[in-house]
């Protein structure tokens, strides 16, 4: 039996979200955005164009359990650096997960459907993640629960492509020439999604600016 969500609202009863209406298609790409970067804005564009979505959130997280939060920065310094990075005005950036006190994908992702029942959502994630996604919490849940589009990362093609979920979920697969319809698929269904790919990444830039001299060292 699966255990119920875990999030709750916080005494103010009030939880700030980007605007959503039943019939619109969302894509949710969630992470820790620390900092945020062109790399998250090119897979957040080709999410738009290729999934034909009307909206994509970038969800700021207070943390990612699987990760060390030791070089964390604040939420409202990434929700900042997040909303500069973005310049479209299609993607909004939120970081209602500390208004609910989610710390699980699962949960936020539970809380949202509840929220908007009429609205179409897309988890959107990279390789990597894809990667190691048997490791979060709930992740056969988290694939009954909205399609997913996964976005090619240099260097995790084949792992990804190989790992325990992609294996799982194998009859779940839909080809890239059907990615316009994932939004209005059931679950369980995903895409891979080949294309121009990013080297960036939030911890290399961290690295950069640690050995930079404006980085203190």
């Amino acid at each position: 039996m699966s255990s119920p969500p875990s999030f709750r609202i916080r005494p103010s009863g009030l939880v700030r979200l980007p605007p959503a209406a039943p019939g619109m298609r969302i894509g949710l790409y969630g992470g820790s955005f620390n900092p945020a970067h062109a790399g998250h804005r090119h897979v957040s564009l080709m999410a738009l164009k290729r999934l034909r979505l009307d909206r994509l959130w970038w969800v700021v997280t207070p943390g990612n359990p699987l990760k060390d939060t030791g070089e964390l920065a604040s939420t409202a310094m990434r929700v900042k650096q997040a909303k500069e990075m973005a310049e479209d005005p299609r993607i909004d950036v939120t970081a209602f997960e500390g208004e609910i006190c989610a710390r699980y994908t699962i949960d936020t992702l539970a809380y949202l459907k509840r929220r908007f029942p009429g609205v179409h959502f897309v988890w959107v994630m990279g390789a990597d993640n894809l990667a190691g996604f048997h490791r979060w919490r709930g992740w056969r849940r988290i694939a009954r629960m909205m399609p997913m589009a996964i976005i090619d990362r240099p260097g995790w093609t084949l792992k990804a492509m190989r790992s325990r979920t992609a294996v799982a979920l194998s009859s779940g697969r839909i080809s890239e020439g059907r990615a316009p319809a994932l939004a209005g698929l059931r679950p369980p269904a995903w895409v891979f999604l080949h294309g121009p790919r990013s080297h960036l990444s939030s911890t290399m830039l961290r690295r950069m600016g640690r050995t930079s001299p404006s980085g203190g060292r």
